[in-house]
């Protein structure tokens, strides 16, 4: 994870110092990389402690297609409960604990101009089976037609999967990026979907990538990622999935498991909504 403690650094040495709809002004880069070989170990944080348990919880959600709060409460995650009590949202909302038209509906229930529902992720995995060599594996979130339906745009607005021999990878490009809370979570996130696809293809996982946009740290984070570039990274931990599941819909909280997990201790922050 030493790319992702340079990044810090980079954007803290060299980034602009900008305002934005929170009122908490960041520093910011614009077009950042991130890459991540999967044969290196999970890229989970290891200089601070990585909150597994959510990242699985609101990928499974994600992955049902769900806009219901109350679904990825069940599964012990409570990250979108600012959002769906949000008091610009609430006045939208079609049911208590609805977020609207957000990323896994588009995954999933994507609307077509005829009115038809389209599973884009269906359909990226009948791709990577079928014709691996398409250009266009791509599942979009950012659907600007229904942008005024989701309690929060996606900031991770798409992914594109590529596959080389028996090897699969996925880029993802992210329009903003809170480097401090956000960034660490999406690329275990990611990775994530990468070895659960992987999995149920009979693929390889290979490289996770992240194109980040507005790479950005918060001026009230300072202090914390001042302490985190401190720290050394210990060894990545390894990732354990089911063999027996051979379905993406079949995935469940116990099915994913990270093996040798160590890590510094968490650093608190606060987040802008």
């Amino acid at each position: 994870m030493k790319n992702y403690l340079d990044a810090l650094n980079f954007i803290m040495k060299n980034g602009a110092d900008r305002p934005n709809r929170t009122g908490v002004d960041t520093r910011s880069v614009f077009g950042l990389p991130l890459r991540f070989k999967m044969s290196d170990g999970f890229p989970a944080m290891t200089t601070k402690k990585l909150a597994f348990n959510a990242v699985k919880a609101e990928l499974l959600w994600m992955l049902s297609g769900s806009s219901d709060v109350k679904e990825l409460q069940k599964l012990g995650c409570r990250i979108w409960d600012a959002n769906a009590e949000a008091d610009y949202w609430k006045p939208k909302a079609r049911f208590e604990g609805d977020l609207g038209r957000v990323y896994g509906v588009q995954w999933r229930s994507w609307r077509t101009t005829d009115g038809r529902e389209l599973d884009q992720l269906a359909e990226a995995i009948r791709k990577i089976k079928e014709s691996p060599h398409d250009r266009r594996i791509i599942v979009t979130a950012w659907n600007p037609g229904e942008l005024d339906q989701m309690a929060l745009p996606p900031c991770h607005m798409m992914y594109h999967f590529y596959v080389a021999g028996n090897k699969l990878s996925v880029l993802m490009y992210q329009r903003s990026c809170d480097m401090f809370l956000g960034v660490p979570f999406n690329i275990a996130s990611y990775s994530l979907l990468l070895a659960m696809v992987s999995h149920i293809t009979g693929m390889e996982a290979d490289e996770c990538i992240l194109m980040l946009g507005d790479a950005h740290i918060y001026h009230n984070h300072f202090d914390q990622v001042r302490e985190q570039m401190l720290r050394e990274p210990y060894q990545l931990p390894k990732l354990k999935l089911n063999p027996s599941v051979k379905n993406i819909n079949d995935f469940k909280m116990e099915d994913i498991e990270l093996v040798d997990y160590t890590s510094h201790p968490a650093i608190k922050a606060p987040m802008a909504v």
